[in-house]
């Protein structure tokens, strides 16, 4: 098998026999896929010639990798094979690699070419078809035309990308106008003796870095009762419309949810489950926060609560019902063009480095946690859950909140590891003993407050103030 310093060394020597031997088609699978993996970028002069026989290698992977080192040599003379090649195919991924290739030509002959695989039925085609059309003046008359008529298409991806091109807003303004590691100093370390919703509408846009939080189960407890489950879900999503609003660019808010069940009235009745974090998530998605995960946090069954204790008698199919020892976990993150790297740029190297997951962590989206009890609130998160959260999902020196904040965990998580916290709990019962565990906390330069929402209101006035 050939090196990849082999294949570098020989790269340099233009017209030599080496590659004519190397890519001829009778070679080797395993051979061939290797030395067209290895080639890297091409030199100028190279011999793109070699590559066509392997146009109509039977392997699809062998074709695939031909057909993307024709592209990266950008040489018009091969635009009618890249167009035969990617109207004749049969592979989808090895198409939408001669489509690209076609694009990175950057000549005005490949227009017509790309407008017609913008009609393509294979979205990724048509994505790739638009990525070559836009390297020209969206004035152009065809380009317009084609990013006219694909405005309405139906897949959610190029509707999201036509969107975008539309925007006349410079993506660069906002990186350079926004401060992203800094947040209020009205909002550090601080609870909010309030209903949540009250509290949100004095919160200044785009002020904190994570959101993490388990909502009140709908009519679970005496503290969560709902004149019906629409009411609870619109509740839901208005306290996350406006945590949307106050999360950063590209940040990130994890929803800790499970399905409730709500007792029957009866022997004659039947009880009923919601499945709640199925049924948020739409109005999440709706709202602009991009799913990005699903953990899935499995206690241990004798946490459960029983409930094939009458299946485990008779054993009558029909009758079974398992036993829930799993919540969802779900991440989200606010929608934005930017990639986590732009996110990440945003911080001092220090801050980075300082802000690494160091010890072992967990490589699946299983997560296996103990719950967690309190002599006061009768459902908190365990640390162990929290941390890997805050500690996965955010730098030292975020803020981190908690708009259904209870018996206080995550701000004393939040400290541990050196972020801020911002809280909102309407229960006093519930402040009095989250002030108990934040008042013991590690020294932070900004001591933890319990505010009234007009002493919030007051706080963030005199900030504003001063700017």
């Amino acid at each position: 098998m050939l090196t990849k310093a082999t294949i570098e060394h020989e790269k340099l020597k233009l017209n030599a026999p080496f590659f004519r031997v190397a890519l001829a088609p009778t070679n080797a699978e395993q051979q061939l896929l290797s030395t067209l993996k290895n080639l890297g970028k091409l030199p100028e002069g190279f011999d793109g010639q070699l590559f066509v026989p392997l146009l109509t290698h039977h392997n699809p992977k062998i074709r695939c990798l031909a057909i993307k080192n024709v592209g990266k040599l950008k040489d018009e003379r091969f635009l009618q094979t890249l167009i035969v090649f990617a109207e004749t195919e049969k592979n989808t991924l090895a198409r939408r690699e001669a489509v690209s290739a076609i694009g990175r030509l950057r000549t005005e002959n490949a227009i017509p070419i790309l407008t017609r695989f913008a009609t393509d039925a294979d979205p990724k085609i048509v994505l790739q078809a638009l990525r070559g059309l836009l390297y020209f003046k969206k004035e152009h008359p065809e380009v317009k035309r084609v990013l006219a008529s694909l405005a309405k298409h139906p897949n959610e991806l190029i509707q999201e990308h036509i969107a975008r091109e539309s925007q006349c807003q410079d993506p660069t303004e906002t990186a350079k106008s926004r401060n992203h590691p800094a947040s209020p100093d009205a909002l550090k370390n601080v609870m909010v003796c309030a209903d949540v919703q009250e509290a949100l509408k004095v919160m200044p846009d785009e002020s904190i870095h994570l959101t993490f939080t388990s909502p009140p189960y709908y009519n679970a407890r005496d503290y969560t009762i709902f004149p019906s489950y629409e009411a609870y879900l619109n509740f839901l999503t208005a306290v996350f419309k406006e945590t949307h609003r106050i999360t950063k660019e590209g940040r990130f808010f994890v929803l800790n949810t499970s399905p409730v069940i709500v007792p029957r009235i009866s022997r004659a009745h039947a009880s009923k489950r919601y499945a709640i974090p199925y049924d948020i998530h739409p109005r999440l998605t709706e709202i602009g926060w991009e799913f990005i995960d699903d953990i899935v946090w499995v206690k241990p069954d004798y946490a459960a609560k029983n409930r094939n204790g009458g299946f485990f008698q008779h054993r009558k199919p029909l009758g079974y019902k398992a036993n829930s020892v799993t919540e969802s976990v779900m991440v989200y993150r606010k929608k934005t063009d930017k990639l986590i790297d732009w996110n990440i740029r945003q911080y001092d190297e220090e801050i980075v480095n300082t802000s690494r997951v160091l010890r072992d962590y967990e490589k699946t989206n299983v997560w296996h946690i103990n719950p967690a009890t309190d002599k006061v609130h009768p459902a908190v998160f365990p640390d162990e859950l929290a941390s890997r959260i805050v500690q996965f999902y955010s730098f030292k020196g975020d803020l981190v909140f908690d708009p259904f904040g209870g018996s206080g965990t995550v701000g004393n998580v939040a400290l541990t590891h050196e972020r801020y916290f911002l809280l909102c709990e309407k229960e006093v019962e519930y402040v009095v003993r989250a002030r108990q565990l934040l008042d013991a906390a590690l020294f932070t330069d900004a001591e933890p407050r319990v505010l009234s929402l007009n002493e919030l209101k007051a706080n963030i006035a005199e900030e504003n103030q001063k700017l």
